[in-house]
C-alpha cells in the first residue's frame, strides 16, 4: 500500500477512504460485527512501510487495523465509531504506470441496519471456510446459500458515451441513480454485498466491466440500460441474457448499437488461437448459461409483480459482449425506453425505481435460494 496516495476523509455521515497501490488486485468488502467494523480483504497486499494508524483522521473511526488474512489474503480492518455502511467502491487503474487507487465510500445507517448485514466474528481471525477469488484462469467458487452473495451492478453508458438522451436526460445519468438505488436496496433488506462498475459519469470499457465482475468474484452481473427508439414504439422493461443468435431483430440491433467492438471477456486466453478460445469458454457457458437463465426467468416474474407493465416479450437474448464472462451468470436489464413518453415518467419517477429495483431484489434472492439448492444437488 502506498502512503503518499492513501488518505481518510469525511466524518460520521459520509466517509470518504482512498488506498493507493502499486498494482490492481481482487478485493472484497464487508461489514462485520462484534465490534463493528469494516473489513476490506486483498489479493494480497504489502502494508510494510504503511503505518493504517497514520490514517486516522476521522472520528467516525476508533482504529484502523493492517495484518495478514488467509494465505494470500491481506486485510485492512476500520474500527466505526458509530454504524456505517458501504455505499460506493471502485478500483482505478493508471494504464501508463499501473498503479491502482480503491476509492470506498462509507454512508451513516440505523443500528438494525448494520446488523442486518453484519458478519459476526472475532477481531483478526479468519472465517472457517474463508471465500476464495480466483486467478484469470480460475473459476470462481460457487454460492451454495451460505454466505451473502457478491453482485456487480453495471450501469450503462458513461462519460463521453450519454447513451440514449432526451430531453436534458442521458440514460447514462439514469442509470448510475437508478444503479445506486438498487445497490442500496439489495445491502439493506437482503445482506448481499454489491458493487458497482462505475460511480461517477465516466467511460468504462467493456472489457473493463467484465473484468472488474470477475477480480470481485461476482456470484452475478447485471448491466443496466434505458435505450430509445429511432422508429417504431417499444415500451417496458426486458430482460436479456447473452445468445449469438437474437431473439428478434430489435435485439440484434440494440446489441449493435451498445457494442459495436466484439470482446474476448472473462479468461485470459492470449497466448490461443481462436478456435481453442472459443471452444473453451464454450465449455465453461455450459454451466453458466442455465444460470443466467433461470436469474433471468425470476427477475421478469418478481418485476412483474413490483412495477407490472413489462414489454410484450420481456424475456429476450443477443449477443451483449458485457455479459460474455464465461463463468458468472449476467444478464442485462433493459428498464424501459426514453423514447417512450410513459417510460421516460417512470424512471424519472423515484417511486417506480423504488418498486423497479424492489423486483430486482427479490428476484436476485429467489434466484440465489434455487440455484443453490441445485449447486448442492450437484455436489450430491
Amino acid at each position: 500500500m502506498d502512503p503518499a496516495t492513501s488518505a481518510i476523509s469525511g466524518g460520521s455521515e459520509q466517509l470518504q477512504i482512498t488506498l493507493g497501490l502499486s498494482q490492481a488486485v481482487p478485493y472484497r468488502i464487508e461489514a462485520r460485527a462484534e465490534p463493528d467494523r469494516i473489513v476490506v480483504e486483498f489479493r494480497e497486499v504489502d502494508f510494510s512501510g504503511a503505518e493504517p494508524g497514520s490514517y486516522l483522521t476521522s472520528d467516525a473511526l476508533r482504529g484502523v487495523i493492517a495484518g495478514p488474512a488467509q494465505p494470500g489474503w491481506s486485510r485492512l480492518e476500520f474500527l466505526l465509531s458509530a454504524p456505517m455502511g458501504l455505499e460506493t467502491a471502485a478500483m482505478t487503474v493508471d494504464d501508463a504506470i499501473g498503479t491502482a487507487l480503491l476509492d470506498i465510500t462509507l454512508g451513516a445507517v440505523s443500528p438494525e441496519a448494520f446488523a442486518a448485514t453484519a458478519v459476526k466474528g472475532d477481531l483478526g481471525v479468519v472465517r472457517p471456510e474463508p471465500r476464495d477469488l480466483p486467478d484469470e484462469a480460475q473459476t470462481p467458487q460457487r454460492q451454495r446459500g451460505d454466505r451473502p452473495l457478491v453482485i456487480v451492478l453495471d450501469p450503462g453508458h458513461g462519460g463521453f458515451d450519454p447513451g440514449a438522451e432526451r430531453d436534458g436526460v442521458s440514460e447514462a445519468e439514469l442509470m448510475l441513480i437508478f444503479a445506486r438505488e438498487l445497490q442500496e436496496a439489495i445491502i439493506r433488506e437482503s445482506g448481499h454485498t454489491v458493487l458497482l462498475t462505475r460511480t461517477e459519469d465516466e467511460f468504462i470499457p467493456l472489457p473493463d466491466r467484465v473484468r472488474i465482475a470477475r477480480e470481485a468474484s461476482a456470484d452475478l452481473f447485471i448491466s443496466l440500460h434505458a435505450d430509445a427508439l429511432i422508429s417504431g414504439r417499444a415500451s417496458g422493461a426486458t430482460v436479456y441474457t447473452l445468445s449469438e443468435v437474437a431473439s428478434t431483430e430489435a435485439s440484434a440491433k440494440l446489441a449493435e448499437r451498445m457494442d459495436r467492438a466484439s470482446l474476448l471477456a472473462g479468461m485470459d486466453l492470449t497466448a490461443q488461437d481462436d478456435t481453442l478460445a472459443g471452444a473453451l469458454m464454450d465449455i465453461a457457458r455450459l454451466e453458466v448459461m442455465p444460470r443466467a437463465n433461470s436469474l433471468a426467468d425470476n427477475l421478469v416474474a418478481t418485476l412483474t409483480e413490483t412495477v407490472g407493465d413489462l414489454h410484450k416479450r420481456p424475456r429476450q437474448s443477443a449477443d451483449f459482449s458485457v455479459l460474455r464472462a464465461p463463468d458468472i451468470p449476467s444478464v442485462l436489464v433493459e428498464l424501459g425506453f426514453l423514447s417512450n413518453d410513459n417510460d421516460l415518467a417512470r424512471l424519472l419517477s423515484s417511486d417506480w425505481r423504488t418498486q423497479a429495483a424492489e423486483g430486482i431484489r427479490l428476484g436476485i434472492d429467489a434466484w440465489a435460494v434455487s440455484d443453490a439448492a441445485e449447486a448442492n444437488l450437484v455436489r450430491q
